[in-house]
């Protein structure tokens, strides 16, 4: 018994570890995709939850820089969702919000700037708790 488990083992360890055809690998990519777009899509709420928690004057930037920064560090799908999920808003929030064209552009440079990994302390205000 114990001799089968382990030729069991050793077979399962010799097909994770060979060459996988291509389509195989395609899925692969596509599952990673689709999983790290995900967590992105969780990373982008989890920034937005805090942002309505610390309820901070002048931190909405410093949120949409962390949001992004985070998501995108989870890899391509990662970076999409953000894109998806801060176009979006902006979108809605543009249309139907009142701010204006120039608070949603800073918004975007925000977005994009975290997405491109920059720091997001880049937008934190002064005062805002170290919890965030």
């Amino acid at each position: 018994m114990r001799l089968w488990v382990c030729i069991a083992l050793l077979s399962v360890v010799l097909c994770v570890s060979a060459e996988r055809p291509r389509i195989v690998r395609g899925i692969v990519q596509a599952g990673k995709f689709a999983r790290d777009a995900v967590g992105g899509a969780r990373d982008m709420y989890r920034a937005y939850r805090d942002m309505r928690e610390a309820n901070f004057k002048g931190a909405d930037k410093y949120f949409h820089a962390r949001g992004n920064y985070d998501a995108a560090r989870r890899g391509p799908g990662g970076a999409w969702a953000a894109k998806v999920i801060s176009d979006a808003r902006e979108g809605w929030q543009s249309r139907v919000s009142g701010r204006g064209a120039e608070d949603t552009r800073q918004d975007q440079e925000a977005n994009r700037w975290g997405r491109r990994g920059g720091d997001p302390n880049r937008y934190r205000p002064k005062g805002l708790p170290s919890k965030y």
